[in-house]
Protein backbone atom coordinates (compact mmCIF):
# COMPACT_ATOMS: atom_id res chain seq x y z
CA UNK A 1 0.00 0.00 0.00
CA UNK A 2 1.26 3.16 -0.91
CA UNK A 3 2.17 6.13 0.64
CA UNK A 4 -0.91 8.32 -0.42
CA UNK A 5 -3.24 5.33 0.44
CA UNK A 6 -2.18 5.43 3.50
CA UNK A 7 -3.02 9.08 3.94
CA UNK A 8 -6.48 8.69 2.68
CA UNK A 9 -6.93 5.77 4.72
CA UNK A 10 -6.04 7.66 7.62
CA UNK A 11 -7.83 10.81 7.13
CA UNK A 12 -10.95 8.20 6.68
CA UNK A 13 -10.22 6.62 9.68
CA UNK A 14 -10.49 10.28 11.33
CA UNK A 15 -13.70 11.25 9.88
CA UNK A 16 -15.93 8.25 11.11
CA UNK A 17 -13.94 8.25 14.34
CA UNK A 18 -15.40 11.49 14.99
CA UNK A 19 -19.16 10.16 14.06
CA UNK A 20 -21.47 9.08 16.59
CA UNK A 21 -20.64 5.97 16.50
CA UNK A 22 -16.57 5.01 16.18
CA UNK A 23 -15.46 3.24 13.08
CA UNK A 24 -14.39 0.14 15.02
CA UNK A 25 -17.87 -0.08 16.36
CA UNK A 26 -19.22 0.43 12.80
CA UNK A 27 -16.63 -1.70 10.71
CA UNK A 28 -17.61 -4.61 13.55
CA UNK A 29 -21.29 -4.84 12.94
CA UNK A 30 -21.48 -4.51 9.12
CA UNK A 31 -19.40 -7.61 8.87
CA UNK A 32 -21.95 -9.82 10.19
CA UNK A 33 -23.78 -8.57 6.59
CA UNK A 34 -20.85 -9.84 4.63
CA UNK A 35 -19.73 -13.71 4.20
CA UNK A 36 -16.99 -15.07 1.97
CA UNK A 37 -18.49 -18.27 -0.53
CA UNK A 38 -16.22 -21.15 -2.32
CA UNK A 39 -17.59 -23.80 -4.60
CA UNK A 40 -16.69 -26.21 -6.63
CA UNK A 41 -16.91 -26.04 -10.68
CA UNK A 42 -17.26 -29.85 -11.82
CA UNK A 43 -15.82 -29.30 -15.21
CA UNK A 44 -15.12 -32.32 -17.37
CA UNK A 45 -11.46 -33.29 -16.29
CA UNK A 46 -10.94 -31.35 -13.51
CA UNK A 47 -12.64 -29.96 -10.12
CA UNK A 48 -11.99 -25.99 -10.13
CA UNK A 49 -12.20 -24.55 -6.97
CA UNK A 50 -13.85 -20.64 -6.80
CA UNK A 51 -13.92 -18.11 -4.10
CA UNK A 52 -16.25 -14.80 -4.24
CA UNK A 53 -18.14 -12.55 -1.84
CA UNK A 54 -21.26 -12.66 -1.17
CA UNK A 55 -23.77 -9.82 1.02
CA UNK A 56 -26.53 -11.15 3.54
CA UNK A 57 -29.99 -9.40 2.17
CA UNK A 58 -32.35 -11.35 4.47
CA UNK A 59 -33.24 -13.29 7.75
CA UNK A 60 -34.02 -16.79 5.76
CA UNK A 61 -29.79 -16.19 5.39
CA UNK A 62 -30.25 -15.62 1.72
CA UNK A 63 -27.35 -14.48 0.02
CA UNK A 64 -26.51 -12.23 -3.06
CA UNK A 65 -23.24 -13.13 -5.39
CA UNK A 66 -22.26 -9.93 -8.38
CA UNK A 67 -23.10 -11.78 -11.78
CA UNK A 68 -19.12 -12.36 -12.37
CA UNK A 69 -19.57 -14.79 -9.66
CA UNK A 70 -20.35 -17.83 -11.98
CA UNK A 71 -19.40 -17.53 -15.62
CA UNK A 72 -22.16 -17.89 -18.23
CA UNK A 73 -22.91 -20.93 -19.83
CA UNK A 74 -21.90 -22.87 -16.60
CA UNK A 75 -24.93 -25.52 -15.87
CA UNK A 76 -26.16 -25.29 -12.28
CA UNK A 77 -25.31 -29.22 -12.22
CA UNK A 78 -21.64 -28.47 -12.30
CA UNK A 79 -21.97 -26.45 -9.23
CA UNK A 80 -20.78 -28.05 -6.47
CA UNK A 81 -20.23 -28.05 -2.72
CA UNK A 82 -21.32 -24.09 -1.38
CA UNK A 83 -19.48 -23.55 1.45
CA UNK A 84 -19.93 -20.18 3.07
CA UNK A 85 -17.80 -18.77 5.62
CA UNK A 86 -17.96 -15.52 8.12
CA UNK A 87 -15.17 -13.35 7.93
CA UNK A 88 -11.95 -14.44 10.03
CA UNK A 89 -13.39 -17.55 10.27
CA UNK A 90 -12.55 -21.10 9.02
CA UNK A 91 -15.53 -22.90 10.08
CA UNK A 92 -18.25 -23.40 7.34
CA UNK A 93 -21.99 -23.32 6.75
CA UNK A 94 -23.24 -24.98 3.70
CA UNK A 95 -25.14 -23.12 1.42
CA UNK A 96 -27.54 -24.09 -1.55
CA UNK A 97 -27.68 -22.37 -4.44
CA UNK A 98 -31.17 -21.32 -5.59
CA UNK A 99 -29.73 -19.77 -9.48
CA UNK A 100 -29.48 -16.57 -10.86
CA UNK A 101 -31.74 -13.38 -11.60
CA UNK A 102 -32.15 -12.11 -15.23
CA UNK A 103 -32.65 -8.49 -14.34
CA UNK A 104 -29.84 -7.72 -11.31
CA UNK A 105 -27.54 -10.46 -12.69
CA UNK A 106 -27.08 -11.95 -9.17
CA UNK A 107 -26.50 -15.29 -8.35
CA UNK A 108 -28.88 -16.13 -5.03
CA UNK A 109 -27.39 -18.87 -2.08
CA UNK A 110 -29.19 -19.45 1.00
CA UNK A 111 -27.09 -20.98 4.29
CA UNK A 112 -28.39 -23.90 6.35
CA UNK A 113 -30.90 -22.94 8.74
CA UNK A 114 -28.90 -24.01 11.67
CA UNK A 115 -26.13 -21.48 10.84
CA UNK A 116 -27.67 -18.66 10.15
CA UNK A 117 -27.67 -16.95 13.57
CA UNK A 118 -25.73 -13.75 14.17
CA UNK A 119 -26.15 -13.31 9.97
CA UNK A 120 -27.70 -9.66 9.56
CA UNK A 121 -29.25 -8.52 6.67
CA UNK A 122 -28.54 -5.54 4.80
CA UNK A 123 -31.42 -4.18 5.03
CA UNK A 124 -30.84 -3.80 8.61
CA UNK A 125 -29.21 -0.71 8.03
CA UNK A 126 -30.51 2.40 7.38
CA UNK A 127 -30.01 3.26 3.59
CA UNK A 128 -28.83 6.93 2.01
CA UNK A 129 -31.14 9.07 1.06
CA UNK A 130 -31.43 11.12 -1.57
CA UNK A 131 -28.06 11.68 -4.29
CA UNK A 132 -24.45 11.50 -2.95
CA UNK A 133 -22.50 14.46 -3.12
CA UNK A 134 -19.20 15.11 -5.08
CA UNK A 135 -15.93 13.96 -2.80
CA UNK A 136 -18.48 12.36 -0.31
CA UNK A 137 -16.62 9.57 1.79
CA UNK A 138 -17.60 6.14 2.01
CA UNK A 139 -16.25 2.89 3.25
CA UNK A 140 -16.46 -0.62 2.55
CA UNK A 141 -15.25 -4.53 3.70
CA UNK A 142 -12.68 -6.30 1.78
CA UNK A 143 -11.94 -9.87 2.69
CA UNK A 144 -8.40 -11.38 2.35
CA UNK A 145 -8.51 -15.17 0.68
CA UNK A 146 -8.51 -18.62 2.41
CA UNK A 147 -5.11 -18.84 3.45
CA UNK A 148 -5.80 -15.63 5.62
CA UNK A 149 -9.17 -16.94 7.07
CA UNK A 150 -10.92 -14.60 4.83
CA UNK A 151 -9.58 -11.45 7.45
CA UNK A 152 -11.92 -8.09 6.92
CA UNK A 153 -10.28 -5.00 6.23
CA UNK A 154 -11.23 -1.64 5.75
CA UNK A 155 -11.24 0.37 2.25
CA UNK A 156 -11.87 3.97 1.85
CA UNK A 157 -12.70 6.59 -0.98
CA UNK A 158 -14.29 9.63 -2.02
CA UNK A 159 -17.22 10.01 -4.70
CA UNK A 160 -15.44 11.06 -8.19
CA UNK A 161 -18.92 10.88 -10.15
CA UNK A 162 -22.05 9.41 -10.47
CA UNK A 163 -23.98 8.10 -13.51
CA UNK A 164 -26.30 6.13 -15.02
CA UNK A 165 -24.50 3.10 -16.75
CA UNK A 166 -27.75 2.26 -17.20
CA UNK A 167 -28.22 2.21 -13.41
CA UNK A 168 -27.25 4.87 -10.88
CA UNK A 169 -23.32 3.88 -10.07
CA UNK A 170 -20.98 6.05 -8.16
CA UNK A 171 -17.22 5.73 -9.30
CA UNK A 172 -14.73 6.32 -6.53
CA UNK A 173 -11.49 7.85 -6.78
CA UNK A 174 -9.89 4.44 -5.35
CA UNK A 175 -10.90 1.19 -4.51
CA UNK A 176 -13.82 1.02 -1.74
CA UNK A 177 -14.70 -2.76 -1.21
CA UNK A 178 -14.74 -6.15 -2.68
CA UNK A 179 -17.16 -6.57 -5.23
CA UNK A 180 -20.14 -7.91 -3.84
CA UNK A 181 -19.61 -6.56 -0.63
CA UNK A 182 -21.73 -3.69 0.61
CA UNK A 183 -20.29 0.08 1.20
CA UNK A 184 -21.46 2.94 3.92
CA UNK A 185 -21.36 6.46 4.35
CA UNK A 186 -19.82 8.02 7.42
CA UNK A 187 -22.12 7.37 9.61
CA UNK A 188 -22.88 4.23 8.65
CA UNK A 189 -25.65 4.38 6.22
CA UNK A 190 -26.34 1.61 3.46
CA UNK A 191 -24.56 3.31 0.36
CA UNK A 192 -24.78 0.32 -2.07
CA UNK A 193 -23.15 -2.67 -3.08
CA UNK A 194 -19.02 -2.60 -4.82
CA UNK A 195 -19.18 -4.19 -7.88
CA UNK A 196 -16.85 -5.49 -10.63
CA UNK A 197 -14.10 -3.30 -10.96
CA UNK A 198 -13.74 -1.61 -14.31
CA UNK A 199 -10.12 -2.05 -16.06
CA UNK A 200 -7.55 0.54 -16.04
CA UNK A 201 -5.35 1.81 -18.67
CA UNK A 202 -1.43 1.95 -18.03
CA UNK A 203 1.73 2.59 -20.09
CA UNK A 204 4.30 -0.80 -19.52
CA UNK A 205 7.87 0.53 -19.78
CA UNK A 206 11.37 -1.69 -19.91
CA UNK A 207 14.70 -1.26 -20.96
CA UNK A 208 14.29 -3.93 -24.26
CA UNK A 209 11.17 -1.81 -25.77
CA UNK A 210 8.56 1.17 -26.35
CA UNK A 211 6.16 1.66 -23.75
CA UNK A 212 3.01 -1.08 -24.37
CA UNK A 213 -0.05 -0.24 -23.21
CA UNK A 214 -2.33 -2.77 -21.24
CA UNK A 215 -5.40 -2.89 -19.44
CA UNK A 216 -5.19 -3.77 -15.56
CA UNK A 217 -8.03 -5.30 -13.50
CA UNK A 218 -8.16 -5.69 -10.08
CA UNK A 219 -10.24 -8.91 -9.48
CA UNK A 220 -10.21 -8.23 -5.26
CA UNK A 221 -11.34 -5.04 -5.03
CA UNK A 222 -13.08 -2.51 -6.42
CA UNK A 223 -14.48 1.77 -7.08
CA UNK A 224 -17.51 1.16 -8.90
CA UNK A 225 -20.51 1.15 -6.51
CA UNK A 226 -23.88 0.47 -7.38
CA UNK A 227 -25.74 2.90 -5.07
CA UNK A 228 -28.55 1.51 -2.96
CA UNK A 229 -31.79 3.09 -4.36
CA UNK A 230 -30.67 0.32 -7.30
CA UNK A 231 -30.17 -2.36 -5.03
CA UNK A 232 -32.79 -2.41 -2.24
CA UNK A 233 -36.31 -2.75 -4.44
CA UNK A 234 -34.40 -6.29 -6.04
CA UNK A 235 -33.62 -7.94 -3.14
CA UNK A 236 -36.71 -10.19 -3.67
CA UNK A 237 -36.26 -11.21 -6.49
CA UNK A 238 -35.05 -14.99 -6.04
CA UNK A 239 -34.97 -17.10 -8.85
CA UNK A 240 -38.41 -19.54 -8.91
CA UNK A 241 -35.35 -22.22 -10.07
CA UNK A 242 -31.91 -22.69 -10.63
CA UNK A 243 -32.00 -21.82 -14.12
CA UNK A 244 -33.48 -18.55 -13.19
CA UNK A 245 -36.34 -18.71 -15.12
CA UNK A 246 -39.21 -17.18 -16.33
CA UNK A 247 -37.13 -14.87 -18.41
CA UNK A 248 -38.72 -12.31 -20.55
CA UNK A 249 -37.30 -12.64 -24.50
CA UNK A 250 -37.95 -9.45 -27.26
CA UNK A 251 -36.06 -11.16 -29.82
CA UNK A 252 -34.24 -8.70 -31.51
CA UNK A 253 -30.44 -8.93 -31.57
CA UNK A 254 -27.92 -6.18 -32.34
CA UNK A 255 -29.63 -3.25 -31.07
CA UNK A 256 -27.82 0.42 -31.69
CA UNK A 257 -28.15 3.96 -29.73
CA UNK A 258 -29.56 6.18 -32.38
CA UNK A 259 -26.91 8.23 -34.13
CA UNK A 260 -26.74 11.61 -33.17
CA UNK A 261 -26.61 12.93 -37.24
CA UNK A 262 -30.11 10.63 -37.92
CA UNK A 263 -31.34 12.57 -34.69
CA UNK A 264 -30.81 15.80 -35.76
CA UNK A 265 -32.53 14.74 -39.76
CA UNK A 266 -35.22 13.11 -37.65
CA UNK A 267 -35.42 16.34 -36.20
CA UNK A 268 -35.10 14.50 -32.61
CA UNK A 269 -31.83 15.88 -31.26
CA UNK A 270 -33.56 15.76 -27.81
CA UNK A 271 -34.80 12.54 -27.59
CA UNK A 272 -32.77 8.97 -27.24
CA UNK A 273 -33.98 6.09 -29.29
CA UNK A 274 -32.61 2.40 -29.40
CA UNK A 275 -32.39 1.02 -33.39
CA UNK A 276 -33.67 -2.31 -34.02
CA UNK A 277 -31.89 -4.75 -35.99
CA UNK A 278 -31.75 -8.59 -36.40
CA UNK A 279 -35.20 -9.23 -35.75
CA UNK A 280 -35.63 -13.14 -35.12
CA UNK A 281 -37.86 -14.81 -37.45
CA UNK A 282 -41.09 -16.18 -35.08
CA UNK A 283 -39.61 -13.79 -32.19
CA UNK A 284 -42.08 -11.64 -29.82
CA UNK A 285 -40.56 -9.01 -31.72
CA UNK A 286 -41.09 -10.07 -35.29
CA UNK A 287 -44.75 -10.84 -34.31
CA UNK A 288 -45.95 -7.59 -33.09
CA UNK A 289 -44.76 -6.80 -36.84
CA UNK A 290 -41.39 -4.46 -35.97
CA UNK A 291 -38.97 -4.23 -38.84
CA UNK A 292 -35.77 -3.81 -39.00
CA UNK A 293 -34.21 0.37 -38.70
CA UNK A 294 -37.46 1.21 -36.83
CA UNK A 295 -36.28 3.22 -33.57
CA UNK A 296 -38.02 2.61 -30.16
CA UNK A 297 -38.39 6.02 -28.77
CA UNK A 298 -40.73 5.04 -25.55
CA UNK A 299 -41.37 2.31 -23.82
CA UNK A 300 -44.99 2.06 -21.90
CA UNK A 301 -45.46 5.56 -22.50
CA UNK A 302 -41.79 6.50 -20.96
CA UNK A 303 -39.41 8.15 -23.31
CA UNK A 304 -35.65 6.79 -23.57
CA UNK A 305 -33.37 8.48 -21.02
CA UNK A 306 -31.03 10.41 -22.02
CA UNK A 307 -27.79 8.67 -20.91
CA UNK A 308 -24.04 9.00 -21.75
CA UNK A 309 -21.95 7.46 -23.39
CA UNK A 310 -25.45 6.61 -25.94
CA UNK A 311 -24.77 3.46 -26.00
CA UNK A 312 -25.86 2.81 -22.14
CA UNK A 313 -29.49 3.25 -23.73
CA UNK A 314 -29.45 -0.12 -25.41
CA UNK A 315 -28.66 -1.84 -21.99
CA UNK A 316 -31.30 0.36 -20.21
CA UNK A 317 -33.79 -0.81 -23.14
CA UNK A 318 -32.71 -4.57 -22.38
CA UNK A 319 -33.61 -4.20 -18.55
CA UNK A 320 -36.85 -3.04 -19.34
CA UNK A 321 -37.56 -5.69 -21.14
CA UNK A 322 -36.37 -8.27 -18.48
CA UNK A 323 -38.66 -6.07 -15.65
CA UNK A 324 -41.11 -8.40 -17.45
CA UNK A 325 -42.54 -11.75 -16.84
CA UNK A 326 -43.58 -13.83 -19.99
CA UNK A 327 -47.09 -13.26 -21.44
CA UNK A 328 -46.72 -9.73 -20.41
CA UNK A 329 -47.02 -6.65 -23.09
CA UNK A 330 -44.78 -4.10 -23.69
CA UNK A 331 -45.84 -0.67 -25.03
CA UNK A 332 -43.42 0.62 -27.03
CA UNK A 333 -43.56 4.10 -29.41
CA UNK A 334 -41.60 3.43 -32.34
CA UNK A 335 -40.18 5.83 -35.02
CA UNK A 336 -40.92 4.28 -38.35
CA UNK A 337 -38.96 6.61 -41.24
CA UNK A 338 -40.52 9.85 -40.39
CA UNK A 339 -43.91 8.50 -38.87
CA UNK A 340 -44.09 8.19 -34.97
CA UNK A 341 -46.54 4.96 -34.15
CA UNK A 342 -47.68 2.65 -30.81
CA UNK A 343 -46.76 -1.25 -31.14
CA UNK A 344 -47.93 -3.43 -28.48
CA UNK A 345 -45.22 -6.61 -27.85
CA UNK A 346 -46.55 -9.54 -26.17
CA UNK A 347 -43.17 -10.84 -24.46
CA UNK A 348 -42.16 -14.66 -25.17
CA UNK A 349 -40.23 -16.90 -22.95
CA UNK A 350 -36.51 -17.03 -23.54
CA UNK A 351 -35.29 -19.90 -25.92
CA UNK A 352 -33.06 -22.17 -23.72
CA UNK A 353 -30.08 -20.95 -22.56
CA UNK A 354 -26.75 -22.86 -22.56
CA UNK A 355 -27.12 -23.29 -18.97
CA UNK A 356 -29.64 -25.51 -19.63
CA UNK A 357 -28.64 -27.64 -22.85
CA UNK A 358 -28.73 -31.27 -22.43
CA UNK A 359 -24.87 -32.34 -22.79
CA UNK A 360 -22.07 -35.19 -22.59
CA UNK A 361 -18.80 -35.72 -22.04
CA UNK A 362 -16.67 -38.42 -24.05
CA UNK A 363 -13.20 -38.94 -22.91
CA UNK A 364 -11.80 -41.32 -25.51
CA UNK A 365 -13.05 -39.08 -28.32
CA UNK A 366 -11.80 -35.90 -25.95
CA UNK A 367 -15.08 -33.55 -26.32
CA UNK A 368 -18.37 -32.49 -24.42
CA UNK A 369 -21.13 -32.38 -27.64
CA UNK A 370 -24.36 -30.09 -26.17
CA UNK A 371 -27.63 -29.71 -28.14
CA UNK A 372 -27.57 -26.98 -30.66
CA UNK A 373 -29.84 -23.82 -29.87
CA UNK A 374 -31.46 -20.67 -30.71
CA UNK A 375 -28.72 -18.60 -29.65
CA UNK A 376 -26.47 -20.82 -31.54
CA UNK A 377 -28.31 -19.92 -34.68
CA UNK A 378 -27.67 -15.97 -33.65
CA UNK A 379 -23.60 -17.08 -33.81
CA UNK A 380 -23.83 -19.06 -36.70
CA UNK A 381 -26.04 -16.65 -38.59
CA UNK A 382 -28.60 -19.65 -39.66
CA UNK A 383 -32.41 -20.03 -40.48
CA UNK A 384 -34.49 -21.18 -38.28
CA UNK A 385 -35.10 -24.07 -40.60
CA UNK A 386 -31.38 -24.72 -39.92
CA UNK A 387 -31.03 -25.26 -35.97
CA UNK A 388 -29.92 -29.09 -36.41
CA UNK A 389 -26.52 -30.62 -35.32
CA UNK A 390 -24.91 -29.95 -32.32
CA UNK A 391 -22.35 -27.59 -30.54
CA UNK A 392 -18.69 -28.06 -29.16
CA UNK A 393 -18.46 -27.31 -25.43
CA UNK A 394 -15.40 -28.75 -25.05
CA UNK A 395 -12.25 -29.95 -26.16
CA UNK A 396 -9.56 -32.25 -23.74
CA UNK A 397 -6.11 -31.04 -24.86
CA UNK A 398 -3.92 -33.86 -26.35
CA UNK A 399 -6.67 -35.36 -27.06
CA UNK A 400 -7.79 -37.45 -30.77
CA UNK A 401 -10.31 -34.25 -32.02
CA UNK A 402 -7.92 -31.67 -30.15
CA UNK A 403 -5.05 -33.30 -32.30
CA UNK A 404 -7.62 -32.90 -35.39
CA UNK A 405 -8.22 -29.66 -34.61
CA UNK A 406 -11.46 -29.34 -33.45
CA UNK A 407 -12.55 -26.09 -31.51
CA UNK A 408 -14.48 -25.23 -28.59
CA UNK A 409 -17.67 -23.53 -30.03
CA UNK A 410 -17.65 -25.55 -33.39
CA UNK A 411 -20.49 -26.46 -35.36
CA UNK A 412 -21.07 -30.41 -35.59
CA UNK A 413 -23.09 -30.21 -39.11
CA UNK A 414 -22.12 -34.44 -39.85
CA UNK A 415 -20.82 -37.31 -38.78
CA UNK A 416 -19.38 -39.85 -41.12
CA UNK A 417 -20.78 -38.09 -43.86
CA UNK A 418 -24.68 -38.66 -42.04
CA UNK A 419 -26.50 -35.10 -41.44
CA UNK A 420 -27.31 -34.51 -38.10
CA UNK A 421 -30.75 -33.66 -37.20
CA UNK A 422 -30.58 -33.89 -33.05
CA UNK A 423 -28.06 -33.78 -30.52
CA UNK A 424 -29.71 -37.20 -29.61
CA UNK A 425 -28.93 -38.78 -32.97
CA UNK A 426 -25.02 -36.97 -32.73
CA UNK A 427 -24.98 -38.84 -29.28
CA UNK A 428 -25.56 -42.18 -30.16
CA UNK A 429 -23.17 -41.79 -32.88
CA UNK A 430 -20.58 -40.29 -31.10
CA UNK A 431 -21.10 -43.38 -28.39
CA UNK A 432 -21.15 -45.86 -30.83
CA UNK A 433 -17.95 -44.93 -32.20
CA UNK A 434 -16.59 -44.15 -28.43
CA UNK A 435 -17.22 -47.85 -27.73
CA UNK A 436 -15.92 -49.55 -30.87
CA UNK A 437 -12.09 -50.20 -29.86
CA UNK A 438 -11.07 -51.41 -33.00
CA UNK A 439 -12.39 -48.08 -34.70
CA UNK A 440 -9.26 -46.12 -36.23
CA UNK A 441 -10.91 -42.88 -37.10
CA UNK A 442 -14.20 -40.84 -37.93
CA UNK A 443 -14.69 -37.38 -40.08
CA UNK A 444 -16.94 -34.06 -38.23
CA UNK A 445 -18.40 -31.73 -40.71
CA UNK A 446 -17.97 -28.61 -39.11
CA UNK A 447 -18.93 -24.97 -39.15
CA UNK A 448 -17.00 -22.24 -38.06
CA UNK A 449 -16.61 -18.48 -38.75
CA UNK A 450 -19.12 -18.70 -41.57
CA UNK A 451 -16.78 -22.02 -43.31
CA UNK A 452 -17.40 -25.39 -43.02
CA UNK A 453 -14.31 -27.48 -42.21
CA UNK A 454 -13.50 -31.10 -42.16
CA UNK A 455 -11.97 -32.83 -39.31
CA UNK A 456 -10.46 -36.45 -39.90
CA UNK A 457 -9.92 -37.86 -36.21
CA UNK A 458 -7.20 -40.57 -35.73
CA UNK A 459 -9.10 -42.72 -33.16
CA UNK A 460 -5.92 -45.27 -33.09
Amino acid sequence: MNFFRRLLLTAALTALTASAATLPELFNERLKSVVAVEFFVQAETERQPVTVMGTVIDAQGTIILPPAAILPGIPPAQLKDFKVYRPGSTEPANAAYLGQDAFTGWHFLRVEEKRRAGLVPITHYTAISGELSLSEELWGIGLRNRDEDFMPYFLGARVATVMKLPQKTAILGSDVASPGLPVFNATGQFAGLAQSSFGQNFLLFSRNQHATPILLINVEESSVVLLADEVLPHLGRVPQSVTGRPIAWFGAYGLQPMDPEVAKLLQRENQSGVVLSDIMEGSPAAQAGLLERDIVLAIDGRPLPRLKPDRVVVGYFGQQVLRHQPGEALQLTILRGTTQQEVSVRLGDEPKLAREADRAYLDRLGLTVREFLYNDGLMHRAKPGELAGVMVQFVKPGSPVAAAGLRTDDWVREIDGEEIKTYAQALSKLRAIEADVKRSEFVLLVSRGGETAVLRIKLI
